[in-house]
């Protein structure tokens, strides 16, 4: 099972949606070929950002397709699984591997509060269902309530054999750093999930970073990896540096609103966030969106 092409900056793709809420085609197309003309090194289909507990299985199904067909082999397309029911993950994840995705990304399930015991025999049975198709952990504690364990992590890594990486977005270094430091032996790949710490995760190890900002500032994200990987280590840390107040930004906006927000200030028409959540509405929380995104560069001022 060839792994070497899983690195890079990978974006969680929004989901542009019509008044009806389902995937607008066109503009779907049009915001792949925005991530990968802007250096994104791969696509998470209906990760965090993607709204993936707002839509429904077969619009996820053909969400999938549309944008593999529209990668068409120029970077490798992901599928992000957040069901809470291991069947379910299980039914997602062969359609994810029918439909052309490259691999999958496992969230711990949300709601409940499972042992280790029950988390082990869940990500393995999903695992064990796609056989020599890669599958990554996804540890999102804020979203979740609790964390997968460096102990978790480990035996995973270790004991199944299709489990080769994890997105981690605890925001906790030193947990990055344990699940690296835990797995090494082995060619696991952790990818950071905070944009803000993309400098940080790889300089721990981290082979890249799964980043929101990759929707609306591809530019910026992509630099710093670009250049941590050509040795500019002083060139990484300033892009860092550039990107960290525009993402900062975001963190006063209802979650998830604030990615099409911003892809919508830079022209990307990517319409509506799923109901319950509506645009931020103007005042103090877009008004500082929108003076960090010019401080940038981002917007013309």
């Amino acid at each position: 099972m060839d792994t070497s092409f899983i690195k890079g900056v990978i974006v969680p793709i929004i989901t542009p949606i019509d008044e009806e809420e389902r995937i607008d085609e066109k503009r779907l197309r049009e915001q792949v070929d925005y991530v990968v003309e802007g250096g994104i090194h791969g696509i998470l289909a209906f990760g965090s950002n993607g709204e993936f507990y707002m839509v429904e299985e077969d619009e996820m199904e053909r969400g999938l397709k549309i944008m593999v067909e529209q990668a068409a082999g120029r970077v490798p397309v992901y599928f992000g699984i957040g069901a809470i029911s291991t069947k379910k993950c299980i039914r997602l994840a062969k359609m994810a591997k029918a439909n052309g995705a490259v691999g999958i990304s496992v969230l711990q399930p949300m709601f409940l509060k499972p042992t280790e015991t029950e988390l082990f025999q869940h990500f393995k049975a999903i695992a064990d269902a796609v056989p020599q198709f890669p599958m990554l952990l996804y540890n999102n504690p804020g979203r979740v309530g609790y964390t997968m364990s460096a102990g978790l992590v480990d035996r995973l890594a270790h004991e199944v054999d299709n489990i080769i990486g994890m997105k981690d977005t605890s925001g906790d270094i030193t947990q990055t750093a344990e699940f690296i430091r835990r797995t090494r032996d082995t060619g696991f790949k952790v990818f950071g999930g905070k944009d803000t710490l993309l400098y940080a995760s790889m300089c721990h190890g981290a082979v890249g970073g799964v980043c929101t900002a990759g929707n609306f500032m591809p530019e910026l994200i992509t630099d710093i990896y670009n250049k941590y990987i050509a040795g500019d280590l002083e060139g990484a840390l300033e892009a860092q540096f550039k990107l960290n107040p525009v993402r900062l930004s975001m963190d006063g906006a209802s979650f998830p609103v604030a990615a099409k927000d911003m892809a919508n200030l830079r022209g990307r028409e990517v319409g509506l966030p799923y109901m319950p959540n509506l645009p931020t509405p103007p005042g103090p929380v877009l008004d500082r969106i929108r003076t960090e995104m010019e401080l940038a560069g981002l917007l013309e001022r």
